[in-house]
């Protein structure tokens, strides 16, 4: 990380453990201005700015610059953004089925949506250079809608995602039951069952991407061991997801895509008080 730079990553409260991975601060006092390449995840996030927004590039390829606070939702291919001044900001991310009741609507209306939270987030006032103090205030404003809410769980699409993210084969059912399940997981999670196992295979896989120097044979065995039956498959994911060629995602990335991308899974210190 280049200087002032950090990340910090804390698990949720436990009253929260049902619906939030983690959440996460972010900070660079002088950030370069090159574009950076978000992956898809499989988990939405809420992302509250202290500093400067950032630009992302629009399907038009124009750069408009996101909203102070916002909602992104699942994620079907890559984004760019780019900083315009000093970041600092503080995140939530929840699991893939975990964000239906703070959104209060189908997830399916924002996938691939990064959606305007100013509103929903006034008053809360994240302190500049304290990361837990951060993280506590945005666990604090959703904590108190999971009480005034009552947020709950689907118990078959958790069931589902927990089976996805282990790679767990896939149970025997009717095209009646098949269907039921595709409308509660475009309601809970904002994707197709289908399409959430590609994204968990392509991040088994990508995770490889932050090795300095990954070898030509380890990418095929990684890429077999997620699931995928050869390179061009896997490649054809990598372009899908990232917009490029894992090598070239590697050589190119820094700051934010980079410290979210290589410190997402690694273990965290204890819950927040």
């Amino acid at each position: 990380m280049s200087a002032g730079e950090r990340y910090h990553e804390f698990p949720p409260p436990p009253s929260l453990t049902p619906w939030i991975k983690a959440v996460w601060t972010y900070a660079c006092p002088e950030p370069s201005r090159t574009v950076q390449r978000i992956a898809p995840d499989g988990c939405p996030e809420l992302i509250l700015d202290i500093a400067a927004p950032y630009e992302e590039q629009g399907p038009d390829g124009v750069w408009r610059l996101q909203p102070p606070a916002l909602f992104a939702g699942q994620m079907t291919r890559p984004i760019a953004i780019r900083p315009v001044g000093p970041v600092e900001l503080v995140a939530v991310r929840f699991h893939p089925d975990g964000a239906r009741d703070w959104l209060g609507g189908p997830l399916s209306a924002a996938t691939d949506q990064r959606l305007d939270m100013v509103a929903r987030l006034a008053g809360v006032r994240p302190p500049s250079g304290d990361p837990q103090a951060q993280a506590r205030a945005l666990t604090d404003r959703l904590e108190a809608a999971r009480a005034e809410q009552g947020w709950t769980v689907d118990p078959m699409v958790r069931a589902e995602v927990e089976a996805l993210a282990d790679d767990a084969p896939q149970p025997s059912r009717s095209p009646a039951e098949q269907r039921a399940l595709q409308r509660r997981f475009l309601d809970r999670v904002g994707v197709s069952p289908r399409s959430l196992r590609s994204v968990m295979r392509f991040r088994r896989v990508f995770d490889h991407a932050l090795e300095p120097t990954p070898e030509a044979g380890g990418w095929l065995e990684a890429g077999l061991g997620a699931g995928y039956f050869d390179q061009p498959q896997m490649a054809r994911d990598f372009r899908r997801f990232l917009g490029c060629t894992a090598t070239e995602w590697a050589r190119e990335q820094v700051e934010l895509a980079r410290a979210i991308a290589s410190q997402t899974y690694k273990p965290g210190p204890p819950h927040l008080a």
